[in-house]
């Protein structure tokens, strides 16, 4: 089998189990872009985080230096046992302006971090889901396509944290750059010791974010089985089922295995880390106390003063750990780098539904009907063909029925009706043109479309009916008439708060309510369009035999003039369409009208008898 377009690496991507310093700064190359972003989110908050850092950045260079003026000073008047100056009152008082200022202007970063921090969140967050809704349905149904837009996702937080990490880092090599220059005019050695000695640490955390970089990444498809064992063991959704069946230990014990297993692997990782950190650090110590003692014999020798010792000291110490720091960071932001390439390889993702570029709009009426000529379909990563050499005409006001054992291609077929598919070979026609000429949009707009597996939407009655046409939210005439029609008014009419009933017992004073009563619900989004086709995929499957009737009986009135679409494993229902396609296997095996098919003595009759057994 091919590789799908998901499982082809793009050139530009790092591999997590060889990442090298090159490797590293390769993926330095997505921070100008992922700045973008950040600018785009807010530029006033990001221009004034900019400005602030900078303006703080030299702050630690100047308390040093006023530091080193105050104790000359001190040793001055000390030496020659003269009164206390205004100077020295001045250059305390200087000293502790900047400390205050320097702790103002970290709180500010602090606060306008968190809240761009916030922003940038929501922000990719959006982008994802307005890229997400461009793409195909049959993408949503691939787990690569899936393991891609969960790490997508989890850098919309994640990236949170690189942007305050990205932020500091061109603080600190600021303040470093400040710091440098103080010690280049003393002891400008001093700054290559400085180096030697921090370069171990900086190996060894690289080495090991690679290491978490490649466990993490590997362990995306067990990680998105973990959340959902978490859900199946924590959920109003599925606690009938569990508690019903006993499924409890068993969800419990595969949470256990999978989150045990990613412990130990962590665990590991974790404890090698910290032994060979704790090594590196005593390295460090090691080259920033030979440099304090040397320091130190010269200040006794004479040749650096008190002051020149503190400030020295204080610029060697600040600038270990900011070079650490930075050194360290640049792990983590390196690392970060690299998991962007996980956020801007989802927007890579185009969708294989191309718009027409000169869409043609959608016909109003219908002439000729939808043709299918010769339409085959497979689903990504199988060789099985869902749909195949399917050739019929479903002509306009016309009642199709379809009907096939489960996995025959009934649902498949209509998703290529209302193209959210394309076939694979083949092709569907509207009124002699092909279906891919016509704008999308007008043909989602003029295509009506419930399917069994329908969204139960934690929100107001009123706003689950609007799903059909969420244009149409705020229109309550037509949110009532679509209930109507479909026999939800009788649902609304005795719930506490009608229409604006919050259902679901995800949100407080949420109503559940019967399968039945759902699928009412989900009918009435199909009458908020006004339609040329319609598609009902098992609308009636929850519904007892009464009410299934007075939905029918409004369906076929309120479709008359329109084309429509119905499966149904009901010959009940069946048997008021026009004609009826039954499918074999994805294959149409037989097509023609409910007495047409039974006077056949097919497999149509076949099913529609031993249906009818059951109730002799």
């Amino acid at each position: 089998m091919s590789k799908s377009r998901y499982e082809q690496k793009p050139k530009n991507r790092i591999q997590a189990s060889s990442l090298t310093l090159k490797d590293r700064l390769a993926a330095l190359k997505n921070l100008p872009e992922f700045l973008k972003l950040v600018w785009q989110t807010n530029k006033w908050m990001t221009l004034g985080s900019s400005l602030l850092r900078l303006l703080r950045s030299a702050i630690p260079l100047a308390i040093l230096y006023v530091g080193k003026l105050i104790i000359d000073q001190v040793v001055f008047l000390s030496n020659h046992s003269a009164e206390v100056h205004n100077y020295l009152w001045e250059l305390i008082a200087l000293e502790f302006g900047l400390a205050i200022f320097s702790d103002a202007l970290n709180r500010a970063i602090i606060l306008i971090d968190s809240l761009l921090g916030d922003l940038f969140s929501n922000h990719t967050s959006i982008k994802i889901m307005a890229h997400a809704a461009t793409l195909d349905l049959d993408q949503f149904e691939d787990s690569v396509f899936y393991d891609k837009m969960e790490r997508a996702r989890q850098q919309t937080i994640g990236r949170t944290i690189l942007l305050s990490q990205v932020m500091s880092q061109i603080q600190d090599m600021i303040t470093i750059g400040f710091l440098a220059a103080g010690l280049a005019v003393f002891n400008p050695w001093l700054i290559l010791l400085l180096f030697v000695a921090v370069i171990p640490s900086f190996l060894g955390e690289s080495y090991f974010n690679d290491r978490t970089y490649a466990l993490t990444r590997g362990q995306t498809p067990e990680r998105r089985e973990l959340d959902y064992f978490r859900y199946l063991g924590a959920s109003d959704e599925t606690a009938k089922e569990v508690k019903t069946f006993n499924l409890s230990g068993f969800i419990i014990d595969r949470f256990r295995t999978l989150s045990n297993k990613f412990y130990l692997d962590n665990r590991k990782l974790v404890i090698r880390r910290a032994s060979w950190g704790t090594f590196f650090s005593m390295l460090g110590s090691l080259g920033y106390y030979s440099a304090y003692v040397v320091i130190i014999i010269r200040t006794i020798q004479g040749k650096v003063t008190i002051g020149e010792l503190t400030f020295l000291a204080g610029s060697f110490r600040q600038m270990r750990s900011l070079l650490e720091g930075v050194l360290t960071r640049f792990t983590s932001v390196s690392q970060g780098a690299i998991y962007l390439s996980d956020f801007f390889e989802f927007f890579e993702i185009k969708p294989k539904i191309k718009l027409s570029a000169k869409p043609l709009s959608f016909p109003k009426p219908i002439q000729t009907g939808f043709t299918f000529e010769d339409v085959g379909f497979k689903y990504l990563h199988s060789e099985r063909w869902a749909n195949r050499h399917l050739s019929f005409t479903l002509k306009p006001g016309e009642k199709l029925a379809l009907v096939g054992e489960n996995g025959a291609g009934k649902t498949t077929l209509v998703k290529l009706l209302a193209r959210l598919y394309d076939p694979t070979e083949g092709r569907i026609l509207l009124d002699g043109i092909d279906l891919k000429e016509y704008d999308l949009t007008e043909l989602r707009e003029n295509t009506g479309v419930i399917f069994q597996d329908y969204l139960r939407y934690q929100m107001t009655l009123a706003q689950n009916i609007a799903a059909g046409n969420i244009s149409e939210k705020d229109n309550r005439n037509l949110i009532e008439t679509s209930a109507e029609q479909s026999l939800a008014d009788v649902l609304a009419n005795r719930l506490p708060e009608h229409y604006d009933q919050m259902l679901g017992k995800r949100f407080t004073n949420g109503v559940e309510l019967s399968g039945g009563e759902w699928q009412k619900v989900a009918l009435a989004r199909a009458y908020m369009k006004d339609t040329q086709l319609l598609i009902l995929d098992e609308p009636t499957a929850a519904l007892d035999a009464r009410a299934e009737y007075e939905v029918f009986q409004r369906f076929a009135e309120l479709t008359h003039g329109k084309s429509a679409v119905l499966i149904s494993h009901r010959f009940s229902t069946v048997r008021m369409a026009d004609r009826i396609l039954v499918l074999d296997k994805g294959e149409i095996i037989e097509l023609g009208s409910h007495e047409e098919l039974l006077q056949k003595g097919g497999r149509y009759a076949e099913l529609f008898d031993l249906q009818a057994m059951g109730y002799r």
